[in-house]
């Protein structure tokens, strides 16, 4: 099979996409987004993420996990409304919670599932369940992406399906190995969009986007200073907020990744890549964008 032509992104194509808030806008403008995230044992996954939407411009993050994390949440981060949710024994959201996360579905323009959920049959219950009562786009990564065996992906009823899986992800969903993807990344990646109707975002060096109309994107930023936990959960709240403030689900993937792999690489000069950490990440893609106007 011929591969399309692959674009590589840059700071010009990404700006070109990138939307600025328009005066008098207020946070109703940029949606909520709802963030399914968290357990016992992988608070700070919730956190990165849902700070990583607040950071890309979400009107409203609404935190729907377990009372730990929701208690970790409130003093760093007091702008995030909450959704107290009951625990399986795994210390994750339990099934039971089902019903109450869908009547929030309605009024989100975003759901993201994942970052930090563990990998239980309550996860895969509610990803499962949820993701398909959604008319709204969903961003999964991390256990979400865990609980999905081959061929098993929900999808929202209306809404485009953004994923971010790293190669270990991206085996267990195909079935192919995790060597045999890495040798031609492009073509898994645009396979996978195609047979998935979804956008793609194969994480790594040099991250592929795809999507199932053939488009393909490879992003040049972005450093082994990502290579720590918790690098994930910041780029698929970024992808997320990016979604609630009005981008099309492809300009939400190829623009976070792109911003991720920019703060990352401005956050190694200042820091260095051994000591930065996924947080501080977030300060640089702040000034980033203030230099660009955004």
């Amino acid at each position: 099979m011929m591969v399309p032509a692959l674009r590589l992104l840059d700071d010009p194509f990404i700006f070109s996409r990138m939307l600025h808030r328009p005066t008098g806008s207020h946070k109703g403008t940029f949606g909520t987004a709802l963030c399914l995230c968290g357990s016992r044992i992988y608070r700070g996954a919730a956190l990165l993420a849902v700070e990583g939407a607040m950071r890309c411009g979400a009107g409203i993050v609404q935190l729907a996990s377990v009372e730990e994390v929701i208690s970790a949440c409130c003093s760093r981060l007091p702008e995030c409304t909450l959704l107290p949710l009951k625990p399986c024994p795994q210390g994750g959201p339990s099934k039971e919670n089902l019903d109450l996360l869908a009547e929030q579905l309605p009024h989100r323009r975003a759901l993201l599932a994942g970052c930090g959920l563990t990998q239980s049959e309550d996860t895969s219950y509610l990803v499962h369940h949820l993701v398909e009562q959604c008319e709204c786009s969903v961003v999964l990564d991390a256990d979400a992406l865990n609980v999905c065996k081959s061929g098993s992906l929900p999808h929202p009823k209306k809404g485009g399906l953004i994923v971010t899986p790293h190669p270990g992800e991206m085996s267990a969903l195909t079935g192919k190995s995790i060597q045999e993807i890495q040798q031609n990344r492009v073509q898994a990646a645009l396979d996978f969009a195609r047979e998935n109707q979804c956008i793609i975002a194969l994480k790594g060096h040099h991250t592929i986007i795809a999507s199932p109309d053939g488009q393909v994107f490879e992003n040049p930023t972005g450093n082994p200073g990502l290579a720590k936990g918790g690098s994930g959960d910041v780029l698929a709240g970024m992808i997320t907020g990016l979604v609630c403030g009005g981008l099309s689900p492809l300009d939400a993937a190829i623009c976070g990744v792109y911003l991720h792999g920019k703060a990352a690489d401005l956050c190694a000069e200042r820091k260095g890549q051994t000591t930065m950490l996924p947080h501080d990440i977030l300060e640089d893609l702040g000034g980033f964008l203030a230099e660009n106007h955004f």
